[in-house]
């Protein structure tokens, strides 16, 4: 699983034994590549204590089947996220990591790892300012259509030599420095308090837990008077009016990007019911759960 290769930070999966969590089923090197690496994988259905190496290069994953609950622990604590088809992740350079999760059905991936060279020049020609790699990832995770595209189509591209592959890299450096950096929402203001940041963080991991105002205040060490106060002031929005948008608006990717019934949606996106999630979704995109799919 280890390539040889000067422009990207392979050395830290070395001893890794990778053939135990993932089999890979393609890879971009086959086709002479090397300014830019994808491959897609099978995963293990059940994984314990999977050691994800901090590397320097950006290393992009998009989920294309399966669903899990996944445990990821970063310096000391963990933390939760949904694995489903369309999520995508971003891994903030440098950061090794330890994963659990156990999946109801076969899982695949594209994955992406962009040079850490392409993207220092990249940020360079763009006026050289630091990039926030954690605002980066986390603005990732809340969804980009056109790197999904694109990812999507690089899976399954035969482009022979390596024009391709370093003009993808490009751009794809290009649309997360210009798209992705400096703040972790769009609707979040840059002089945001810091909690607020943590609160939303928390929302996006555990949307389909039963969330109450007291659980997300008392992440933060604050009242949930204080909490609604400073989350308001910071986005416009109360918490539960936010959570519920971010609700909606993984309903929509998962009608877009699956087949999976409406019943089985409702509890993954926080709903109690389908009925719950019918009516929520109603109010705001003025359509039905089935009639924006169809659509």
């Amino acid at each position: 699983m280890v390539f040889d290769s000067v422009h990207f930070d392979f050395q830290p999966y070395a001893g890794i034994d990778m053939d135990r969590y993932v089999r890979r089923t393609r890879c971009s090197w086959d086709v002479g590549w090397r300014s830019l690496l994808v491959q897609r994988f099978d995963h293990a259905p059940v994984v314990e204590d999977l050691e994800l190496p901090g590397t320097a290069d950006l290393h992009l994953v998009l989920a294309e089947a399966g669903h899990a609950e996944m445990e990821t622990r970063t310096g000391g604590r963990w933390s939760r996220h949904t694995w489903s088809p369309g999520r995508l992740e971003l891994s903030v350079p440098g950061r090794p990591a330890l994963r659990r999760y156990r999946a109801d059905g076969p899982m695949r991936s594209v994955q992406v790892h962009i040079p850490w060279g392409t993207v220092e020049r990249t940020a360079a020609q763009l006026g050289g300012h630091a990039v926030d790699y954690e605002s980066m990832a986390a603005s990732v995770a809340a969804g980009d259509p056109l790197i999904d595209e694109i990812m999507r189509a690089l899976g399954t591209a035969d482009e022979v030599g390596d024009l391709y592959a370093e003009s993808a890299a490009a751009f794809l450096a290009v649309r997360l420095l210009t798209h992705h950096r400096g703040r972790s929402d769009p609707r979040v203001p840059v002089r945001d308090d810091t909690r607020v940041r943590t609160v939303i963080a928390l929302m996006r991991d555990r949307l389909a837990e039963p969330l109450t105002l007291a659980d997300l205040a008392g992440e933060v060490y604050l009242s949930v008077y204080h909490l609604v106060r400073v989350f308001k002031a910071a986005t416009g929005e109360t918490p539960h009016r936010y959570l519920t948008r971010l609700r909606i608006e993984e309903a929509q990717r998962l009608l877009r990007n699956s087949d999976l019934p409406i019943a089985e949606i409702a509890p993954r996106c926080g709903f109690a019911s389908p009925g719950a999630l019918s009516a929520a979704f109603l109010r705001e995109t003025g359509m039905r759960p089935s009639a924006y799919r169809n659509s």
